[in-house]
């Protein structure tokens, strides 16, 4: 049967209108795909992580701040021992006899004060200290000063009573001197070998008694270190190989540590372990 013009003209027509609403209902939905697949502004161009800002310094006075004001000391040499004699008076010294590059960090006492702060500076900054210690407070305190002992504090002689032992008899001198080293010795499991007398006063008899309660040695100073000062007691006004700088445990004991350590760094010099020095 033949198809009339119109019939066509009608068929063609109908196939247009068809495929003109079948784009127009594709194109939108293919539109938002493309939209979904593309990447938005902050993905394809991530905005960078602000920097981390610096490290605040730590608060003047903590531990922290002592500690990054502590020196660079040069590597301490390996220790030479000084001579001791072996027989008569035991040495009685302000300086000990080394041209070694190195001083010396005591620290007396331990009745008045011990700030809390001294045992984890000690142990943090690597102090060499040695600690001349009066026997009732070593006991009173054992373990503020057993702390300084494990971060490698050395603990030594001086006396009980802490009197004035220039004059007096070889029997009260003696039982002074024996008597702190009896007691030091069991709380602390070593034997002091080191002796400073009270306010550095001694005499002929006060050398042999020490020498008789196991001294090797009798420690003067050549500087002392008093809130974060320190004083020069020779002509030098510097720091000298070998010399002893004597503080005591009182309040200001950081500032004194962080003064003698500056001291001893400005002349060139590094912190060293008596008892490295006298066996």
């Amino acid at each position: 049967m033949s198809v009339t013009p119109t019939r066509r003209i009608i068929s063609a027509t109908t196939l247009l209108a068809l495929l003109a609403l079948s784009a127009c209902a594709a194109g939108p939905a293919f539109h938002a795909r493309q939209i979904a697949a593309q990447p938005s502004p902050s993905a394809a161009s991530p905005t960078p992580s602000a920097s981390p800002s610096p490290t605040a310094p730590p608060a003047r006075g903590t531990l922290d701040w002592y500690v990054s004001q502590v020196p660079v000391f040069p590597a301490a040499p390996l220790p030479e021992p000084v001579p001791l004699p072996t027989t008569g008076p035991i040495p009685f010294w302000h300086r000990l006899p080394t041209t070694q590059k190195v001083a010396f960090i005591t620290i007396d006492d331990g009745g008045l004060a011990r700030p809390p702060a001294v045992p984890d500076f000690i142990a943090r900054a690597h102090i060499p200290v040695t600690m001349f210690l009066n026997s009732p407070a070593a006991e009173e305190h054992d373990v503020y000063f057993r702390q300084i002992q494990v971060a490698g504090g050395v603990v030594e002689n001086h006396t009980i009573r802490h009197n004035s032992l220039a004059g007096r008899s070889y029997d009260y001198q003696k039982q002074e001197i024996c008597g702190a080293a009896d007691k030091l010795q069991a709380l602390f499991g070593q034997r002091a070998t080191l002796f400073r007398p009270p306010f550095g006063e001694r005499d002929s008899t006060t050398l042999k008694a020490a020498r008789d309660c196991g001294a090797k040695a009798v420690l003067h100073w050549s500087e002392t270190v008093h809130e974060g000062k320190v004083r020069y007691q020779t002509p030098e006004k510097v720091v000298q190989p070998g010399d002893v700088l004597l503080m005591h445990f009182r309040p200001a004991l950081m500032d004194d540590l962080l003064a003698a350590l500056k001291a001893i760094h400005r002349a060139g010099l590094t912190p060293a372990l008596l008892e490295d020095y006298i066996r």
